[in-house]
């Protein structure tokens, strides 16, 4: 054995002696400086015995839940009456644009009609009603007001706006039983001011018809106002301004169809007769009606601003505050549940615990940057360090094993619930302590044979 061997068995002798070669970190079961470590191999039965350490995850501030608001759903006035005619010097004929036929129900009592609360001459307790005679001596009339209701003294007011005759006698009938009066009565309506249709034009006499109960049509309408004074029919209609839409009826057509003469009115609608095929009257006639149309328009447009702004104020608002809260985690100052990563791991780091959900093994082995198997882990040594919370059992540490040396075994770890401040541990491999330790005692062993040869 030369010298040279010699001085380097001597210098690897006195390294090993003197616990100058790296010593890593291991799991060690037992009691051990204090320590009572338990090693728990992982499997399906232990995997469900770990996870029933109580733990509740951390809930994000309800204002990451909140939102700004949205809008009312506000629409504009919809599309302006379309002109029948085109601008000819003469046309050729006037064109038919009947109204669709609607489908009305029973009449129902509306703001400002006038209803009559009759009861039978025979001495009852209904005529105690002050104001509230018989039929047979005197009709008193009551007003719907504009809250939908009529006020019958004694009795109080009694909402019936939008209600048929027979379900307001319902509602009438159940407000007399429950203030202790003879509910016979009759209910009928002496005055219909709620539904109107407009005729104008070249009529007679222009008017405000009422809707009452017998459906109003547009022959009755027409007489009513006077009759059509027309002298040339070939270029005189009948134009019926209804809900944003122009109709529009020749005159000389309308003669001669019953079908035609019967076109029913409902409220709102706007008659008007043309004597020219120009639409300049007709017009004059709606531009009072599109002009609210356009107000209203106008309104809902300032409402809608309006509401943008606020959207706006709150959605800042909520910004602000989650803001706030980041830079009180970016900080420190916002506790968090954390994992740590030890071991020959590719980064020594730790791994926060998401809010309102449970992180896996998993997530902490693959999440972390640098990922939990460097190239020096051993993967069949890979350990969970849980220390017990019971104060009686200070010191005591259960290592969760995971061997991951059978691939198949990686699925615990998606099942396996991390808890705060458990601490994953990766064993190095054997031959990474033979390397470390030739990489300490290497420099030496060259020192003191340069010396030697020397």
């Amino acid at each position: 054995m030369t010298i040279r061997n010699l001085i380097l068995l001597a210098a690897l002798s006195v390294a090993v002696g003197c616990s100058a070669v790296y010593r890593s970190s291991s799991v060690v079961p037992g009691v051990d400086d204090g320590t009572n470590v338990r090693v728990v191999k992982l499997n399906g039965e232990t995997v469900i015995q770990a996870n029933r350490s109580p733990y509740q995850p951390k809930t994000l501030p309800a204002v990451f839940s909140m939102t700004a608001g949205g809008g009312s759903g506000l629409r504009g006035a919809g599309a302006l009456p379309d002109i029948t005619v085109d601008p000819e010097t003469r046309p050729r004929a006037l064109a038919m644009n009947a109204p669709p036929a609607v489908s009305v129900g029973p009449y129902e009592i509306g703001i400002g009609d006038v209803v009559l609360l009759s009861t039978p001459n025979s001495g009852g307790s209904i005529e105690e009603l002050t104001g509230l005679l018989a039929a047979q001596n005197s009709r008193q009339g009551y007003t719907v007001q504009d809250d939908g209701a009529v006020n019958i003294p004694n009795v109080g007011r009694v909402r019936i706006a939008n209600m048929t005759i027979e379900d307001a006698e319902a509602e009438l009938f159940q407000r007399l039983v429950e203030n202790q009066f003879d509910p016979t009565f009759s209910l009928e309506i002496s005055q219909f001011n709620s539904r109107r249709v407009s005729v104008g034009g070249a009529v007679a006499s222009p008017a405000v018809l009422p809707i009452s109960l017998t459906p109003l049509v547009l022959s009755e309408a027409l007489a009513a106002a006077g009759g059509v004074t027309v002298q040339d029919q070939d270029f005189a209609s009948v134009r019926i301004y209804r809900g944003g839409t122009l109709y529009q009826i020749p005159l000389a057509k309308l003669y001669e169809r019953s079908d035609l003469l019967n076109t029913r009115l409902i409220h709102g609608d706007s008659v008007f007769v043309d004597t020219q095929y120009e639409l300049s009257q007709a017009e004059s006639y709606f531009a009072q009606q599109i002009t609210l149309l356009g107000e209203r328009r106008l309104a809902r447009q300032a409402a809608l601003s309006e509401l943008q702004t606020e959207v706006g104020l709150r959605r800042a608002a909520l910004a602000e505050a989650r803001s706030n809260y980041t830079s009180r985690i970016e900080l420190g100052s916002d506790t968090r549940d954390y994992v740590y990563l030890t071991g020959e791991v590719g980064q020594q780091s730790r791994f926060a615990l998401p809010y309102d959900r449970r992180a896996s093994l998993a997530d902490a082995m693959f999440d972390t940057a640098g990922g939990i198997l460097g190239p020096t882990g051993d993967i069949s040594q890979i350990y969970v360090l849980r220390a017990s919370q019971d104060p009686r059992e200070f010191g005591a540490v259960t290592a969760w094993h995971l061997n991951a040396q059978n691939a198949a075994n990686f699925a615990l770890s998606t099942q396996f619930e991390m808890r705060p401040n458990d601490v994953v541990f990766v064993a190095q491999q054997p031959i990474t302590k033979w390397n470390r330790a030739i990489d300490q005692i290497l420099p030496s062993l060259l020192n003191v044979s340069n010396a030697a040869v020397n």
